[in-house]
């Protein structure tokens, strides 16, 4: 492989996930005992229906972590289900999750990888 080849993935998507702020490491640690090879995160703040309740009827901010797992397409459903279980995603106020369908993505894939994946597609 050049230097300038580029290799994509067309059979990749993106889970997000907001979760409360404390739920964090256990969801990553959910989605990558399930499979997925890592995860990225950051901090940032929401509001919803349950935060109206302030004072004098105001958005009380709460803060959340956003996590996003580009997974490998046969792998969506094992890993989606893993983090709902574990983010309790079936509690109101607890966070939602949803799948982007990536058209194509692209990082470095090592040399040894990249010949056994072609290997394994004759």
């Amino acid at each position: 492989m050049s230097a300038n080849e580029i290799i994509t993935l067309t059979n990749a998507s993106l889970i997000t996930v907001v979760v409360q702020r404390s739920r964090a490491e256990e969801t990553i640690n959910a989605a990558q005992e399930a499979g997925a090879g890592g995860a990225t995160s950051h901090y940032g703040f929401g509001t919803g229906v349950r935060e109206r309740l302030g004072l004098l009827g105001l958005a009380v901010e709460s803060e959340k972590a956003f996590i996003y797992i580009v997974v490998a397409d046969d792998e969506v459903n094992r890993i989606f289900d893993a983090i709902y279980c574990t983010a309790k995603l079936d509690t109101p106020g607890m966070g939602f999750m949803y799948v982007t369908k990536l058209d194509k993505a692209t990082t470095y894939i090592p040399e040894d990888l990249l010949t056994k994946l072609n290997d394994n597609q004759k």
